[in-house]
């Protein structure tokens, strides 16, 4: 395992983590009825995903070399 590897899938779950608990208080907020939230935490669910699909890769990368190696 490459140490470039591990900080980009650390790099990136500390990204998913930061994002999730900004898309917390939106939610919240929009609870409250914040509209103006509600639109935050929808597109902070959609670069959620999005994040969460880099990650993916960035394992499944890293599975590939440990297993050629």
């Amino acid at each position: 395992m490459s140490d470039t590897t591990t900080t980009t899938t650390v790099t990136l779950w500390n990204e998913i983590k930061t994002l999730v608990e900004t898309i917390d208080v939106d939610v919240t907020k929009n609870v409250k009825g914040n509209a103006s939230a509600g639109v935050r935490a929808r597109k902070g669910l959609r670069l959620l995903r999005t994040k969460t699909s880099d990650l993916v890769k960035a394992t499944l990368g890293k599975g590939d070399t440990d297993t050629d190696a």
